[in-house]
Formats: structure tokens, sequence, C-alpha cells
């Protein structure tokens, strides 16, 4: 379901036709997360000549999931596998979904690897069975 390519093109994507505009401003503005997301698109419309369905869902839910920041909640709902008396507020975790105490250099990677496993996964369903 994900392929070599697939990551290549995440890649690309995500890190090489994004702009430090559409970096900086994707959570703030959704113009600039909808930049973001079509260009993130390009790779897998050049690699895959993806369905219409599956571009819908790789350039949209790549909008979604950037432009509110959707990885810190997937973080933050997995602290609730811990004991009662671990949970943390959600105002010591809004930033990243760990608590402000998790070193920010660490807090900000992990919330990075969520984000680009979430895309990766939702991408290769997409190319899969769309």
């Amino acid at each position: 379901m994900i392929t070599a390519d697939q990551l290549l093109a995440h890649v690309v994507g995500d890190y090489i036709l994004q702009s430090d505009w559409m970096a900086t401003e994707k959570t703030k503005r959704s113009v600039a997360a909808a930049a973001h997301a079509v260009s993130y698109a390009v790779p897998f419309v050049i690699a895959f000549r993806p369905s219409w369905a599956a571009l819908a869902v790789i350039t949209g839910t790549h909008f979604v999931i950037d432009r509110w920041r959707l990885a810190r909640f997937v973080i933050y709902a997995k602290n609730f596998m811990a004991p009662r008396s671990k949970w943390a507020s959600w105002s010591d975790c809004a930033g990243t979904g760990y608590h402000k105490d998790v070193p920010p250099w660490l807090s900000v990677w992990l919330l990075i690897i969520v984000d680009n496993t979430m895309h990766v996964f939702i991408n290769g369903l997409a190319l899969e069975f769309l």
C-alpha cells in the first residue's frame, strides 16, 4: 500500500515544494494552506496520475490536516491510554499535543512525525482504493 514512489512524492510535495510563506502561514490562513495542498499534490499527479477521487482525498486531507494542525489532536488523544492520573489538560498540550513540560524541540519533531504518518497513511489508502 505504501511505496517508495509514494514516500518520495510526499517528501517532494511537503518539503521541497513548500515555500517559507506556506510553512509559516498555513495554520493561520486558509489561502496559504490551500496553496500548499495544491503544490503538495503536484508530485502525486506526475508520479501516479491518480483518479479524481484519490486526488481530492490527497489534496483535501492535506489541507485539513495542515490548516488545523490535526496531528496535535491525535497526539493528545493517545495520552488517554495512560492512567487517568496521568491525563493532562488540553490547555497544557494545545501547541503540539504534548504536555508543555516536554522539551519544545522534541515535541515539535514528534508532531512532524505524526503529521507525516497521517499524510502517508491516507495517501496510501487513497492511491490503493480510489
